[in-house]
């Protein structure tokens, strides 16, 4: 009994720490109806300026405290909503979810521009860290410990009252229920809900310093890391009791720390399972908490007043410009081709590959978010699945990597099959979170693993593999590898379009639009569902075998699952709802990724920046930035093409196939 609370006590301190992110995403959701993926942008915003001015403008602890927490936090939390989230219909959940993953790629990366320097850890305001409080079982809780459990107790006790014997508590739930309704009693429900933001921002400003002291230096991960195991917990209280969440959060750090004391340290399950614990605790939740199931249903009676999606430009413009827009397509897809294979750099033939390589992963994106209306924040994952499968292939039995790329995809979409079948309770919130945590179960596992992955290293470089077809297609050191790329990427396009026109775009756009209706006319939506999680999975298990062979090596870093919150980040800019807006978003990105490098170092994360802050207007602008130019454009030119052209029509319905936006055709639009 002693050896086993020696081996709990310590853990304690550590679940209190991931009750107070928990007990912090907990009132977000129940007072603003939004779950805070940017809480740990939040925090780490916090810790970093608090840091920053200790350390480099030389103010005393408590100052920086004030203006780091108790001013600048709330405020950015204000900002957010105001400017932001607002905006949103409450019934719109998908842009709720975009909005704050856009916001967790971007501000880190922003703040590392205007403040690059590395700080070290910042000291413990209250409690010395150097100074051992009390012993508990034979271990010693030291001053970061004490600030862990008193805080998170003082927290939870101060949000609970609030919460459930004040009026402003009672407000914001009932904001959340629907804010209009509430408007209509007499309450400034757009108050409540900014000093709902006001409150949380500040506790993810107190929580950021809090936490900033377990670390060797002031970094935006050990943030990411620790709210993910944050959210197991507050999924465990369903996000609505902050109580539960807290015990939930202190379990877990109680059993990682017990079994860390008990497993061999050179055994699978201490290297690859004892990591991926909360997450397992996640998907758990997910699968078998009653409450998980109904995150995203509706509860606003005024939800339907919200206006239906915007048309797309190619189903609203004339057949005359149609005509010249296609000509135009593939006059500059053949300059782009010659230009391949004559005159362009080598660096930057390089370059374009990568983007040919990282067209067709976004194109996964396009499949299971712009046509199956999911959200999945595993596709770098699904990804990696492909890549190591032909990487382990051709290591160890010598196959080629074209052909190792079929086998990929085909397991790539096996186990996206298995997080379809897992997650067919779930919706919106509830599924984001069931692919995140299938996404970092597998950078643990892969990653920890020498045998699967390749260690830190990753498995190369492998220039003694064979990574063309039998007669010696992609070799790297020609234009052969442009070739093979570009046709992969061409087969792929083509067999989503043709996806797209055919039944089974057509039984998607409807199950879009309408779960209910849908299966009130006979769609199995079941079949649909596990079919485009296969279909993305299979793109994106291609995606990632291209992104190996261009680059000669596989690493897990490539396909960590802070680029799947990127990817989804980049192509929800550009046209999540189009082929050729997946395409732009890979060329944009690798382009600007180039750019970047003749800058100084401080501006390298420059590109999670601009494509963040361009998602900022999915609420607005669902089908993308690109998508909204592109029909503005169309308006303008359009008079030109009557004048020219007269008697020309908008072909929305020559093509007689729903819009993937909302799975609406031009005629119920206009209806």
């Amino acid at each position: 009994m002693e050896q086993f609370l020696g081996f709990a006590v310590p853990g304690i301190p550590y679940g209190c720490t991931y009750a107070l992110v928990a007990v912090a995403l907990v009132l977000t959701y129940r007072a603003t109806g939004v779950f805070n993926f940017a809480f740990a942008a939040q925090a780490y915003v916090a810790a970093l300026l608090f840091t920053a001015l200790i350390q480099s403008a030389h103010l005393s602890e408590w100052l920086a405290f004030v203006i780091a927490v108790v001013v600048v936090s709330p405020l950015l939390g204000l900002a957010f909503d105001r400017l932001l989230f607002s905006r949103i219909p409450n019934s719109n959940n998908m842009a709720k979810l975009v909005t704050s993953i856009s916001l967790l790629v971007g501000i880190p990366a922003l703040m590392q521009v205007f403040i690059p320097q590395n700080y070290y850890a910042p000291p413990s305001i209250v409690f010395n860290p150097n100074t051992v409080y009390f012993t508990l079982a034979g271990a010693p809780l030291n001053g970061l410990d004490m600030s862990a459990i008193v805080f998170t107790a003082l927290v939870l006790f101060a949000m609970g009252v609030m919460m459930r014997l004040t009026p402003l508590g009672l407000q914001m739930r009932g904001a959340v229920e629907s804010r209009r309704l509430v408007q209509l009693d007499g309450v400034n429900a757009g108050g409540v809900v900014a000093v709902a933001w006001m409150i949380s921002s500040f506790l993810a400003g107190f929580a950021g310093i809090l936490l900033a002291p377990n670390f060797s230096q002031v970094q935006a991960q050990p943030f990411l890391t620790l709210m993910v195991a944050a959210i197991a917990a507050a999924a465990c209280a369903a996000f609505r009791s902050m109580a539960v969440a807290a015990v939930a959060a202190v379990l877990i750090g109680v059993a990682t720390f017990t079994l860390q004391g008990y497993l061999p340290t050179q055994s699978f399950l201490f290297t690859s399972i004892l990591p991926s614990l909360p997450f397992l605790v996640l998907v758990g939740a997910l699968l078998f908490h009653p409450g998980m199931r109904k995150l995203d249903q509706a509860t606003d009676p005024l939800a339907s007043v919200d206006p239906p999606l915007p048309p797309l430009a190619a189903a609203v413009r004339t057949p005359a410009m149609g005509r010249v827009i296609s000509v135009l397509w593939y006059v500059v897809l053949g300059l782009f081709i010659v230009s391949m294979l004559t005159w362009i750099p080598r660096d930057w033939e390089s370059v374009l590959n990568q983007g040919l390589a990282f067209s067709t992963l976004f194109l996964s994106i396009t499949l299971i978010t712009g046509m199956g209306g999911q959200l999945s924040l595993a596709q770098a994952g699904l990804a990696g699945v492909g890549a190591f499968t032909a990487a382990q292939l051709a290591n160890h039995l010598g196959l080629p990597m074209m052909a190792g790329m079929v086998v990929g995809a085909a397991f790539a979409a096996a186990v996206a099959v298995l997080l379809a079948v897992l997650s067919l309770r779930l919706r919106g919130l509830g599924l984001a979170l069931m692919t995140l945590g299938a996404a970092l179960v597998f950078d643990n596992i892969i990653q920890s693993s020498q045998t699967l992955g390749g260690g830190s290293g990753g498995l190369g470089p492998m220039n003694n593999v064979d990574w063309g077809s039998p007669f010696g297609l992609l070799n790297p050191n020609g234009h052969a590898l442009f070739l093979a790329t570009f046709s992969v990427l061409v087969v792929v396009t083509l067999a989503i379009l043709m996806i797209r026109r055919g039944t089974v775009g057509r039984l998607l756009g409807a199950m879009r639009g309408s779960e209910t209706a849908a299966a009130g006319i006979g769609i199995n939506l079941t079949w649909q569902r596990i079919l485009i999680f296969a279909l993305s999975g299979a793109v994106a298990g291609i995606g990632g075998t291209l992104l190996v062979i261009q680059q000669g090596v596989a690493n897990p870093q490539q396909f960590n699952y802070v680029f799947s919150l990127a990817f989804v980040v980049i192509v929800v800019t550009t046209g999540v709802t189009t082929v050729e807006g997946a395409i732009q978003g890979a060329f944009g990105y690798v382009i600007i990724q180039k750019l970047l490098g003749y800058a100084p170092a401080q501006f390298a994360n420059l590109t999670f920046v601009l494509f963040a802050f361009g998602a900022l207007t999915y609420a607005q602008h669902p089908e993308g930035i690109l998508e909204f130019q592109k029909r503005r454009s169309m308006q303008r030119f359009e008079p030109l093409f009557e004048r020219l052209f007269p008697g020309s029509q908008p072909d929305a319905g020559s093509q007689g196939e729903p819009l993937i936006a909302g799975g609406l055709s031009e005629e119920a639009v206009r209806g």
